[in-house]
């Protein structure tokens, strides 16, 4: 495959006044889910959005990949305008979607398999994958045979294959165990950081955000605009572990609870 990046100073994504509108259901009229998003993310960044439930969150990473057009403004990968779905762009679910009829291995090739790569590099792909996800030994195992969190890790092997620009993931960990999760966020940090991968990540795990993230964008209630930009200047964004519990984690969270209006009674997940 041939490798594709940003030109030089060129972001990785970005949203520039970007709105959605949707018609509204059993009614007339329409809904405005998103308005005047503005924000870049530089190729290797690991942004995250975090906002309350129904803000456009989802609706931006569908944008962002071509599978919704924007009711105006515009989103470009790599200096290119997003018109309809993007081979530079990879998705990754809460749920993992493997396909049960399919191997681990061939689940992790079939986005190669779609775009006509040959057998023997489909191969070297997944068994390459398979031992940097943790997987090795289950290629030839069906999801049914997994659990959780293994399936997770081949649904990130299998985002990765293609060897996308950016990675859209949308509370990828929030289904799993809290111990799971933990392993998996480390698996992420690892992985996103040796292969230099951009992110732009949802969840409603304030903890997390500031673990993973470079950056994170706060959003307001809809419609969803960006209220915040937050920088997390904390070393170390290989080792969520390790920062999750630096002096500076505990204050940025608090701040991102502020921001989004929560007291310390509100669970926060």
């Amino acid at each position: 495959m041939n490798k594709f990046a940003s030109p030089a100073g060129v972001p990785a994504i970005e949203f520039s006044g970007v709105e959605k509108r949707f018609a509204a259901r059993g009614a007339s009229g329409e809904v405005l889910a998103a308005r005047d998003v503005n924000f870049a993310i530089k190729p290797g960044e690991v942004v995250s959005i975090i906002g309350p439930s129904g803000c456009g969150k989802s609706t931006l990473l569908n944008m962002g990949s071509g599978l919704a057009k924007p009711s105006a403004g515009i989103v470009k990968v790599a200096g290119q305008l997003v018109e309809g779905p993007n081979e530079h762009v990879s998705f990754m679910l809460q749920k993992d979607l493997l396909m049960p009829w399919r191997t681990i291995a061939q689940n992790i090739e079939f986005g190669l398999e779609l775009r006509g790569v040959k057998a023997a590099e489909r191969h070297d792909v997944s068994a390459r994958l398979l031992e940097k996800c943790h997987l090795r030994g289950f290629g030839k195992h069906y999801p049914n045979q997994l659990s959780g969190g293994m399936r997770q890790r081949a649904a990130l092997a299998r985002t990765l294959a293609v060897d996308p620009l950016v990675l859209l993931m949308d509370e990828p960990f929030s289904a799993l165990d809290a111990q799971t999760k933990m392993i998996l966020q480390q698996d992420l940090a690892r992985t996103v950081a040796d292969e230099g991968k951009t992110v732009l990540f949802i969840t409603h795990d304030l903890a997390e955000a500031v673990a993973l993230s470079d950056r994170i964008l706060v959003m307001s209630e809809r419609p969803g605009t960006i209220i915040e930009q937050i920088t997390v200047n904390i070393p170390n964004r290989d080792n969520p572990m390790q920062r999750s519990k630096h002096e500076l984690a505990g204050p940025l969270v608090g701040q991102l609870m502020d921001l989004l209006k929560l007291d310390a009674n509100t669970e926060v997940h």
